[in-house]
């Protein structure tokens, strides 16, 4: 996947016309603008609208029903931790402290040395949890010495070391 770049309406077009034609295009469109320049800003609704023939509005909803989409270029780079059931058995509720406290950053709530830690419910890997996402790879068995070197791995990724 190529790293994001500026939004740009000429790309974003040819995105959106590339995956109109499939059955049900939406979701396909905003994961591969997403994908394209890291969030679906908002002046790719009414092109979707428009390419789609449906109402800005149900654009605008299906963006803000899923929580994976973004809606402003992010911050740093994200790790997703899962805080489902399986994980939170696992110990998901202390890493998800530790985190806070060793990093200085809120669970869901921002970026900072260059890295998000945003909540996951369910990675499909609970029976070696607790686990975390980071650019498309589950890292499980997690504890606090392993999330402090995945959050440093996030940090060179989002060009601030740590």
């Amino acid at each position: 996947m190529p790293a994001p770049i500026p939004f740009d309406d000429s790309i974003a077009l040819a995105l959106i016309e590339d995956k109109a034609t499939l059955e049900g295009p939406l979701l396909p469109i905003l994961h591969a603008l997403q994908d394209r320049f890291g969030y679906v800003d908002a002046r790719a609704i009414p092109l979707i609208a428009s390419a789609l023939n449906i109402t800005r509005a149900e654009v605008f909803g299906t963006i803000t029903f899923y929580h994976d989409f973004k809606r402003q270029k992010p911050e740093g780079a994200a790790i997703k931790l899962c805080l489902a059931e399986a994980c939170q058995a696992r110990g998901a509720d202390k890493l998800a402290r530790h985190v806070e406290k060793s990093l200085g950053v809120k669970v869901d709530g921002g970026a900072r040395a260059g890295v998000a830690v945003e909540t996951a419910y369910c990675l499909g890997n609970c029976a070696l949890g607790p686990n975390a996402l980071l650019d498309g790879e589950i890292y499980g068995r997690l504890d606090e010495e392993g999330l402090d070197v995945l959050c440093a791995r996030a940090a060179k990724l989002a060009g601030a070391e740590q």
